[in-house]
């Protein structure tokens, strides 16, 4: 498993996790798109705002190894913002390559981008 080095643990502040510190024994958890309602907390919206923000200090538009990065967080942003940069490719794998889809990203969270 690759760990991001430099890549904020959690979001400055709170309890939201962004990276893990050690694999899974029995595999990694797998990444599904979760439904984002209107009606989230506002904790929860400052959590992806930062996650996103992490991400695309960290990598840009390049795609990345998934790695150390909390399948939890990830699967907020997947299959919306984040997007798989591989075909074939494996939700439970820990070297499965992501991409920030850019335009996506930019509509969901524009304070993030906004430089």
């Amino acid at each position: 498993m690759t760990k991001h080095k430099g890549f904020p643990g959690r979001l400055p502040g709170s309890d939201f996790q962004f990276t893990i510190r050690r694999p899974n024994k029995s595999g990694a958890t797998p990444l599904v798109a979760r439904e984002r309602f209107a009606d989230r907390r506002p904790a929860d919206r400052r959590a992806d705002a930062g996650f996103m923000e992490a991400l695309w200090n960290y990598f840009g538009d390049q795609p990345f190894e998934r790695g150390n990065l909390d399948a939890g967080r990830l699967s907020w942003l997947f299959g919306r913002e984040v997007v798989a940069a591989e075909d074939p490719f494996d939700p439970e794998s820990y070297e499965a390559l992501l991409m920030i889809d850019v335009n996506r990203a930019t509509a969901a969270f524009p304070d993030v981008f906004e430089d």
